[in-house]
């Protein structure tokens, strides 16, 4: 008895439900129409008013969809007794859910999210021309690494030079002759080299001041309160002049340039012809200038090298700003929103929980009527309806069937059966009715 009347209780649980249920689906497909109206809205290109009625369409479509969908499933598939029949419900709500989820819940979450999503996408496009003008900027800088080496070798030439004028100290000969001239023109040319490494120091750091200009503009691009969209505009406009700063800083590197002066050193070395008076002073400006080439070489060689391992670093990759709307911002950065995922997938898969609850009540009321007797299902009202229908039977017998009622009113009892006295035998009765 007591499972029979959980039963019963959970059956009238159920039919006092329905309207809440009803209210509760349709507040649900309203809520999920609504922020797909708001999804939907900035993927359509138009007029104002063809962007609204569209939007408006197919968020009033998707409504009615979910709604009608779960409403379905609510009612069918709690009922359904075999497993087979259970597992094919099941089916086609998984089926239902993934199609749900593909026409709205990324557009709820576009809806949710989409500002930030594409701040994020703003942030993100920032932080790699950040890198970008750093790289640029160190690869256009790495040639200055030289430049310590460079005016060391010009100030050996000159000093060697010097020493040589002053008092002979390579020739044993002083004044100026065929070594100090080689010495002062191998000078001259480090100098070059270095003026030219420090006229491109000035160039390098006025793109890298530009570059910072852009960045901090497109920094507070990204800050600023308002609307997303006129900010990604701008955004879009900074980064391409950040793009044309950061390939004026790879054009700019000097490194190319010292690579062909260093080799120029070696392959373009000319000395001049002994001009010594004697023989003997002859031979020892031979022998300087031999040594003097051998040094150019050396120092052509390890200028070449750096310069080559310069040239050796990473270029920068060519960028370009893609700007994307909420939507697509949303599917690009979804792991940096799951709480937004969530709440819009959420909305509309929550019915599938009440579905679940139904599917395991109506199985527990299966199973609370299968020990109930026939006398247990019967409810109230269909024993009142029984108790008519046996009176409107009993009214009617006699009239339908007056044969066996008389030949069973003529059999005589064994026993004697006292008849209250204002009680008519039922045979007397029928001899009076017209």
């Amino acid at each position: 008895m007591s499972e029979a009347r959980a039963a019963r209780q959970l059956r009238d649980h159920i039919d006092s439900l329905q309207t809440m249920t009803r209210f509760v689906l349709a507040t649900l497909a309203l809520a999920s129409g609504v922020y797909t109206y708001l999804g939907v809205r900035d993927l359509l290109d138009g007029s104002t008013t063809i962007v609204f009625f569209a939007a408006i369409i197919y968020s009033a479509a998707v409504s009615v969809g979910i709604y009608g969908f779960w409403t379905y499933l609510m009612r069918f598939l709690p009922e359904m007794r075999e497993a087979a029949s259970r597992a094919a419900l099941f089916g086609v709500m998984a089926i239902g859910s993934m199609m749900i989820i593909a026409m709205s819940s990324w557009l709820n979450a576009a809806a949710l999210a989409g500002s930030a999503a594409v701040e994020q996408h703003l942030a993100s496009t920032l932080e790699d021309y950040t890198g970008d003008l750093d790289q640029a900027h160190s690869n256009a800088l790495g040639a200055l690494s030289l430049l310590p080496d460079i005016q060391r070798a010009s100030e050996r030439f000159a000093r060697l030079a010097e020493d040589e004028r002053s008092s002979g100290a390579l020739t044993g000969t002083s004044g100026s002759g065929s070594v100090v001239q080689l010495l002062t023109q191998m000078s001259a040319q480090m100098r070059e080299l270095e003026q030219t490494i420090q006229a491109s120091r000035e160039t390098v750091a006025g793109l890298f001041k530009q570059g910072q200009e852009r960045l901090a503009a497109m920094r507070a691009l990204v800050s600023a309160p308002g609307s997303v969209q006129p900010r990604a505009d701008r955004f879009a406009e900074e980064a391409v002049a950040m793009a044309g700063v950061i390939s004026a800083l790879e054009q700019t590197s000097i490194a190319p340039s010292v690579a062909r002066a260093a080799a120029d050193l070696s392959a373009g070395f000319i000395a001049p012809v002994a001009d010594g008076s004697s023989v003997d002073l002859a031979g020892r400006q031979d022998q300087v200038m031999a040594t003097v080439r051998e040094s150019v070489s050396a120092q052509s060689k390890a200028l070449s090298d750096a310069a080559a391992e310069i040239l050796a670093q990473p270029k920068v990759p060519e960028r370009r700003f893609v700007p994307l709307s909420s939507a697509e911002a949303v599917l690009l950065y979804a792991t940096d929103f799951l709480p937004s995922w969530a709440g819009a997938i959420s909305i509309d898969l929550l019915p599938a929980v009440l579905v679940g609850i139904l599917a395991v009540v109506y199985a527990s009321i299966r199973r609370g009527e299968a020990a109930m007797t026939d006398a247990d299902r019967m409810t109230a009202s269909e024993l009142l309806r029984a108790l008519d229908l046996r009176e409107e039977l009993a009214r009617r017998a006699p009239r339908e069937a007056p044969a066996p009622v008389v030949a069973a009113a003529a059999v005589e009892p064994e026993f004697p059966v006292e008849r209250p006295e204002n009680v008519t035998p039922i045979s007397e009765r029928k001899r009076h009715e017209p």
